[in-house]
C-alpha cells in the first residue's frame, strides 16, 4: 500500500519558517564568535574555564553565548522535524509557531549573553512553541495512521 501526500498551497510558509532557523543559527554563530574574541578564548576550547569566567566578565558572557547556541542546536532537530510534519495538516499555524520559535530563540540568546542565565527567561517561551509543534506533529501523524486501523 502506498501513501500519497499532497502538500497544501500554504506549505510555503513552513519553508519560510524553517529558513528563518538558518538565519537564527548564523546570528548565534556571530554572537558567540564576537564574545569568544572579546574573551580571548582560543580554539579548540569550547568554553572558558570556570576560574576564568569568575574573574573575567567577557569570559562569563562568552560561556553564556556558547551555551545559548548549544541549546539552540540541541532543540533544532526536534523543532524543525515537528514543523515539517505538522505543516502537512496545519501549515499556517505551524509556520506561525516556527516563526515565533525563531524570534524567541533570538531573545533567549540576547538575554542570556547580556544578563547571564536569568536573562534567558525572556525568550524561554520557545519551549511552549516547540511543544505546540510537537503536539501538532503528533496529531498529523495520528491523522495518517488512524485510517489504517
Amino acid at each position: 500500500m502506498s501513501l500519497t501526500i499532497q502538500l497544501p498551497a500554504e506549505y510555503g510558509y513552513v519553508f519560510g519558517a524553517a529558513t528563518a532557523f538558518f538565519f537564527v543559527n548564523t546570528y548565534h554563530s556571530l554572537l558567540t564568535g564576537s564574545y569568544r574574541k572579546a574573551a580571548k578564548v582560543s580554539y579548540p576550547n569550547c568554553y572558558a574555564s570556570a576560574e576564568q569566567a569568575e574573574k573575567d566578565p567577557a569570559a562569563f558572557h562568552f560561556n553564556c553565548a556558547q551555551r545559548a547556541h548549544a541549546n539552540f542546536i540541541e532543540n533544532l532537530p526536534t523543532v524543525i522535524t515537528s514543523l515539517f510534519i505538522a505543516g502537512i495538516k496545519y501549515p499556517v499555524l505551524s509556520a506561525s509557531l516556527g516563526a515565533a520559535w525563531a524570534v524567541s530563540r533570538v531573545l533567549y540568546a540576547r538575554g542570556y549573553t547580556r544578563n547571564g542565565p536569568k536573562g534567558r527567561y525572556i525568550g524561554a517561551i520557545h519551549s511552549i512553541f516547540g511543544l505546540a509543534l510537537s503536539v501538532l506533529s503528533g496529531m498529523t501523524a495520528y491523522s495518517f495512521i488512524r485510517p489504517l486501523w
